[in-house]
């Protein structure tokens, strides 16, 4: 097979293309990857396009020997159509798969080919109800497949047709390796680690067993060792890299990779990039790969959707160990049971020999917008025996939005569950967490659970010495992970983790926290730029590279006579210097906190052994708001503490108690529905959800209330007044 690249000369439009005549004068010249919504689709108002774009290209007649001429689309979100000198040659719906079409009968000495790429919302094609941007647009890299006449096999779901399975038996290996032709049988040879053997198809299918004794595992980060498969025919042959591996999933003992224990600590992904969308090129998957790296993680949750091959190849490269799942997400769709169908076929069937995958995820937080009807029970038990009967060797999995009763029918479909948390965020405290995930295993010790997602947004330009949930600082993000890190930690029957998110990503629908159409839970700034101080939080417990880290260095003004100085370290012992002498040498885990006196500006150097890290802060008279979302809420007292009687209901009571008073409870409905923030109406959503209710029953209404968003402080007086006359039982 011969591959060229074929992503230049195109030519881009939004307006219906007449196929009789078309006027490449009037179109803009684009080169793939590439979408209309890198810049709309993160700027934030929820109004980026979603319509029909066309792209053109003219192309002379390649010179073919008997042989076929494909084209192959790594990528085209959502659906696209495909045509060749005005005949339509090929259908695709997902934006996220690859798939390919035959040119060949429809050739000219000059051709033009139209591909329609289509991100409108509809009810059949998923995503269309999920907290990120649906970029339109070929972003991914298009390429012409020469091919002879009898050749392995193209047209099934974007397939590689050579599929590799190795089974693990003691110190040997048997691999199974199996191809599918197109257009006729004849001798196909495999090799593998220095063997061959060569058999005759039959009905266009072929297959060879080998043992590889002593076989060189693939380890995880450790030794990713990669073994290659040749399959060869006369004139076309294939190449693909498989690993060998045996891993479990126990209730009790975790995720095991290999016979040994070896939890998964990761991360998710999001595939954008600021100023670029999703169009993304080979260096920045690279550059993706090495920050997660960076932070010492052994695994990636690839969310909500099939990523690049290249990505896959990267993690296979590198041992990071994948969640591979499809955008099933948020809401069930009637109309879209053969879409999820399709999506998962060509997500198992193109991503089979990557040994990096471990788990396929059916869906995400389905029962978001969803009521657990036995339409999406049924959709998830298709989906559920579809997998297996594709790939045997793996399990499937899902991720359960935390609303989601523990006792629901659907946790009895994948074969292990995890869940997506967020108190301490959204919802509750901290410690429920860890309440949650003690009181599953104490309810089910033969049911694996996993945490699937867990994040808290920042603006990287936001501190505080007091950080509170939703205040969108630094500071609390650092607060919130180095509660859950230890959470995790503690608990190695976890069998995965994943931090919400790696890098922050577009979601136009979002405005808050001080930015625009974006999720900031990232550890790193969309444009990858920042590593947020959180990122080296993670650093500290999961990397082997030694280092010490100053947190909140930009936290440079501080209107406080005594301050806090966090280190963030791997080593067992930091020192702190201030203004070059040594005040303290602590002994601590991951973190390290020093009281320092501050008067003036200081110099400050953290040090272990040749390690070092240094960062100045400044005593200012008055408080530098620069560093805060809400400056009025600030400079404004809510009201005079001295002045609540504790012996009635005030805002400093718990959202629960409030409203189990009939009373009070009648006063909260009334205000707070008349309250609204960007994120929605937290107490329509609570009265709704008796689940979601009893998660924010134990946060303080005043914290809910802060968390709104830019509230008015008069209001707060207003309904603390209120709720000031009503005696407690």
């Amino acid at each position: 097979m011969k591959k060229t690249l074929f992503n230049e000369g195109y030519y881009f439009s939004k307006n219906v293309v007449d196929m009789d005549h078309i006027d490449l004068s009037a179109m803009e010249k684009v080169v793939l990857p590439h979408t209309w919504n890198k810049d709309d689709g993160q700027d934030g108002g929820n109004d980026y396009y979603r319509g029909k774009c066309y792209y053109v290209r003219q192309f002379e007649k390649p010179e073919l020997n008997e042989e076929e001429l494909w084209i192959e689309f790594e990528a085209v979100a959502m659906s696209a159509e495909v045509y060749l000198n005005g005949k339509l040659l090929g259908k695709h719906e997902g934006g996220y798969s690859t798939f390919r079409v035959n040119l060949t009968e429809d050739l000219k000495d000059d051709n033009l080919l139209v591909i329609s790429a289509d991100n409108s919302q509809n009810q059949r094609v998923y995503p269309q109800s999920a907290d990120f941007t649906f970029y339109g647009g070929i972003y991914r890299d298009v390429y012409l497949l020469r091919v002879p006449k009898l050749h392995f096999q193209l047209g099934h779901y974007g397939s590689s047709a050579v599929k590799v399975t190795p089974v693990i038996e003691g110190t040997n290996a048997k691999v199974l390796a199996e191809a599918w032709l197109e257009n006729g049988d004849t001798s196909v040879t495999f090799e593998t680690d220095g063997q061959s053997i060569t058999v005759y198809s039959k009905d266009g299918y072929a297959k060879a067993e080998f043992v590889i004794e002593n076989v060189h595992l693939w380890d995880g980060i450790d030794d990713p060792y990669l073994y290659e498969m040749k399959a060869s025919i006369d004139g076309d042959e294939r190449h693909v890299s498989y690993g060998c591996r045996s891993f479990e999933i126990d209730a009790q003992r975790g995720f095991i990779l290999n016979g040994r224990e070896y939890p998964l600590r990761g991360v998710s992904r999001h595939q954008d990039r600021l100023g670029f969308g999703n169009a993304l090129t080979k260096a920045m998957h690279e550059e993706d790969i090495e920050l997660i790296r960076e932070i010492g993680a052994n695994s990636i949750r690839l969310a909500h959707y099939q990523h690049a091959q290249y990505f896959y190849d990267l993690c296979d490269r590198y041992g990071l160990i994948v969640w591979a799942e499809i955008p099933y997400i948020t809401m069930h769709m009637s109309e879209g049971r053969e879409n999820t169908i399709s999506q998962m076929k060509e997500l198992v069937i193109q991503n089979y020999n990557h040994p990096c995958i471990v788990v396929w995820g059916l869906s995400n937080e389905i029962t978001a917008a969803s009521a657990v009807s036995e339409d999406l029970l049924e959709n998830h038990r298709i989906l559920n025996d579809l997998v297996h009967s594709l790939d045997q060797t793996r399990p499937t999995t899902m991720a359960d939005v935390f609303m989601l009763e523990t006792d629901s029918p659907i946790l009895d479909i994948p074969d292990v569950n995890a869940y997506n948390l967020y108190f301490g965020w959204y919802v509750g405290v901290l410690e429920q967490n860890e309440e949650f995930f003690d009181e599953w295993h104490q309810k089910y010790p033969n049911k694996p659970i996993g945490f699937s997602e867990y994040g808290a947004d920042t603006n990287p330009q936001f501190y505080s010495s007091a950080p509170e949930k939703g205040d969108y600082s630094q500071s609390y993000q650092c607060v919130y992970h180095e509660h859950m890190l230890k959470l995790i930690e503690e608990r190695p029957w976890l069998w995965c983790s994943y931090v919400w998110n790696m890098f922050d990503f577009a979601a136009d629908g979002r405005d808050e926290g001080g930015k625009h159409g974006q999720n900031q839970k990232g550890l790193v700034t969309m444009d990858r730029k920042i590593r947020k101080d959180a990122f080296y939080l993670y650093k500290a417990y999961w990397s082997k590279e030694p280092f010490v880290y100053i947190a909140a260095k930009g936290y440079q003004n501080r209107n406080e006579n005594k301050t806090q100085i966090k280190v963030y370290s791997n080593q067992d012992e930091v020192g702190l210097y201030v203004n070059g002498q040594l005040i303290e040498s602590k002994k601590a885990h991951r973190v390290f906190l020093f009281d320092v006196d501050l008067s003036s500006k200081i110099e400050v150097k953290a040090v272990s052994g040749d390690l070092c890290d240094e960062a100045e802060f400044e005593y200012v008279d008055e408080r530098d708001l620069s560093y805060v979302l809400n400056k009025q809420a600030a400079v404004t007292n809510w009201f005079d503490q001295n002045e609540i009687d504790e012996t009635c209901f005030s805002v400093n009571d718990t959202f629960g108690s409030i409203m189990a008073d009939p009373k009070t409870g009648a006063v909260i409905n009334q205000m707070m529905a008349k309250m609204t923030a960007s994120r929605g109406d937290v107490a329509e959503s609570a009265s709704q959800n008796p689940a979601l209710q009893k998660m924010l029953a134990r946060m303080r209404l005043i914290d809910l209330l802060k968390q709104a968003g830019e509230v008015d402080p008069e209001t707060v007086k207003q309904l603390n007044r209120i709720l000031q006359q009503f005696k407690k039982n």
